[in-house]
């Protein structure tokens, strides 16, 4: 499989495949495709903002593009492998191993040829001037225990179908979205990492470089890219990266502010290098993401 950014027209594909199974909980009806409708509805989800959460039981020709996710997403693998589109690359996500994607940005995920994929994932409805779930030091991969969240969504999946389980739904509920904020602001193990992306995120117009990243961390460059790797899923400057795109974002979402103007204040030097990395990362340019 030909692993590249997204294309150039972003579109929504839903792709299931007759074999694939799941199980999904909806907060509310608002969402009309066919494939949710049988879902139960727990409107205590809502109050975590979760849109849906489910177990995925995917098989090829298994495909979904979301061209633009109105929220963050995380995706817990059970069994198998497939791909998410993550940082405008393709990752295999394995068993043991869960993505969190931030909102509004193109969300891809499929099944690897002739292989079978199982997985847990919720999904949050947020709006462009909130600031999301996630922090600078949210992973974007990482390990992650799947089975709390798998059994809290079959507990919320079994009692939201029941009439007696009302009692029961908050405490589903409540550790669905436990087990992602868990995962989403993890406490680092090494405290230096956290001072470092706070610093960085004051002053993101600077020209960063990897050297000043780990002298501001008080470590070699090596052992800074070593611990970014483990604890965060990116090398140090693909996080800078992120955090960059995620301030821009929202700049664009809350200001008028011209392209250019954002770019600067986001310490992109070039208003196309800016455009390019947007639409790499984010499956828009951004003009079109502020329309």
């Amino acid at each position: 499989m030909k692993e590249s950014g997204p294309a150039s027209q972003p579109q929504d594909i839903e792709i299931l495949g007759k074999s694939t199974r799941y199980q999904v909980v909806r907060a509310d009806v608002s969402d009309l495709r066919g494939w949710m409708q049988d879902g139960p509805v727990c409107p205590l989800l809502g109050q975590h903002h979760i849109s849906h959460c489910g177990i995925m039981k995917a098989v090829p020709p298994f495909e979904i593009v979301r061209a633009d996710q109105s929220g963050t997403f995380m995706l817990a693998c059970l069994e198998g492998e497939g791909v998410v589109l993550a940082d405008g690359q393709w990752k295999r996500i394995r068993a043991g191993q869960a993505c969190l994607l931030p909102p509004f940005v193109m969300n891809a995920l499929k099944c690897l040829p002739g292989e079978k994929w199982s997985f847990a994932w919720v999904r949050y409805r947020e709006s462009r001037e909130s600031r999301p779930i996630l922090s600078s030091l949210s992973p974007v991969t990482g390990s992650f225990d799947t089975a709390p969240l798998k059994a809290a969504i079959e507990g919320l999946h079994a009692e939201s179908d029941s009439t007696n389980g009302a009692s029961a739904l908050h405490h589903w509920s409540e550790l669905v979205h436990h087990y992602v904020v868990r995962f989403a602001q993890p406490h680092s193990s090494d405290e230096r990492l956290w001072r470092l992306w706070q610093r960085v995120e004051t002053d993101l117009a600077r020209a960063w470089t990897l050297e000043e990243l780990a002298a501001t961390a008080c470590m070699s460059g090596e052992h800074l890219r070593r611990l970014c790797r483990k604890e965060i899923g990116r090398s140090p400057m693909r996080h800078l990266t992120h955090l960059r795109l995620q301030r821009a974002r929202h700049l664009l979402s809350v200001t008028d502010d011209k392209v250019e103007v954002i770019a600067r204040s986001v310490g992109f030097e070039s208003a196309f290098t800016f455009s390019n990395t947007f639409y790499k990362w984010i499956g828009w340019r951004p003009s079109e993401f502020r329309r």
